[in-house]
């Protein structure tokens, strides 16, 4: 049966992934899926550290693992050149500082063939790159319904698969790229959210299945963290200068609803004393809502030190992403030359 598997190109973008592509790399060889039916694309953004030697040996040992130049050094050039150059009927998406269970890739190929699914994607455990009180702390927000909302890929919800507007790390169907086109290279980030609404605009299909596993390796220390949530912020919006259509689910939106509230209240808290009442009603709300969700979460992982940290975690994520929405608004209306950053 598994001789009559369909090929699979998997796609790893990176940019000096040093510490990180050895153990995506080698939970891939270690899939239950043949590895006469794999083929695997690093696209690697011209990387500065030892890299590009580590993928040397990989590429010396397995004729099914190739390395490609991304001179371009953008995480969409590399995605559209590892398709251009991917010979599977399915293309996966895959990040290199990530890692799959053993029965991933088996699991997205024969769901999308159940379901008649155009994309096929799974769900993130989200784990510290250093594993410290502030690492933990940061990937409980990042996995919990308060922090991320209805991202369905990111928190536990059924054991059943469903539809969604989008997923980690898709496994596509080759003929979407027909269908819809590549990845917008103008968007540096947010590009795949955009191209799965896209694909859901199209007709297609998205299905999210709660048994596929891949652990994402997230930033653990506190300043990364704010760099990285105002930076997701900017690209929640920003993309509309280079897109027609909204390129983010709404979810996305509501950090930008909510400072700007925040914001807005307090300034004019000056000139009227109903706008004080209102800036108290949102801080006192959040507040006690960030409080209820932080003292659960402690409890359930019964280490009360995180009383005392995630509420912070919490409040910079949201505000964080509401400030990075609110300046990727200023620079809509007051344009700027991007700044071509290499992050793959």
């Amino acid at each position: 049966m598994k001789n009559n598997l369909p090929l699979v190109s998997i796609i790893i973008p990176c940019r000096n992934e040093e510490k990180f592509i050895n153990k995506c790399l080698e939970s891939i060889m270690a899939n239950d899926y043949p590895k006469d039916r794999l083929e695997i694309l690093v696209v690697d953004g011209m990387s500065e550290d030892r890299t590009r030697k580590i993928m040397e040996r990989y590429t010396q040992q397995y004729s099914f693992i190739r390395l490609l130049d991304n001179p371009k050094k953008i995480t969409p050039c590399a995605f559209n050149m590892g398709i251009k150059h991917a010979n599977g009927e399915f293309i996966m998406i895959m990040s290199a500082h990530a890692a799959c269970k053993r029965d991933y890739i088996l699991k997205c190929i024969k769901n999308s063939q159940k379901y008649n699914a155009d994309n096929v994607g799974g769900m993130w455990r989200i784990v510290p790159r250093d594993n410290n009180l502030v690492g933990k702390a940061i990937t409980l927000v990042l996995s919990h319904p308060f922090g991320v909302g209805n991202a369905y890929y990111r928190i536990d919800y059924s054991k059943e698969p469903r539809w969604v507007d989008t997923a980690a790390y898709g496994c596509y169907r080759r003929d979407v790229f027909k269908k819809i086109g590549f990845f917008n290279e103008k968007l540096i980030h947010s590009q795949d959210m955009d191209f799965n609404l896209r694909l859901k605009r199209a007709g297609g299909k998205t299905l999210l299945v709660p048994d596929a596993i891949v652990y994402y390796y997230a930033r653990s220390d506190f300043k990364s963290f704010c760099k990285h949530n105002f930076r997701n912020g900017v690209w929640a919006i920003y993309p509309m200068k280079y897109v027609k259509h909204m390129p983010v689910s709404y979810r996305h939106l509501i950090p930008l609803v909510f400072v700007s509230s925040l914001v807005g209240s307090a300034i004019f808290s000056s000139f009227s004393v109903v706008f004080l009442w209102l800036f108290l009603f949102i801080v006192g709300s959040y507040s006690l809502a960030n409080f209820y969700f932080s003292c659960k979460t402690a409890f359930r992982e019964k280490n009360f030190r995180y009383l005392f940290i995630i509420p912070i975690m919490f409040a910079s994520f949201h505000i964080g992403y509401g400030l990075g929405s609110i300046w990727g608004a200023i620079k809509l209306l007051m344009p700027v030359k991007e700044k071509r950053l290499s992050l793959c």
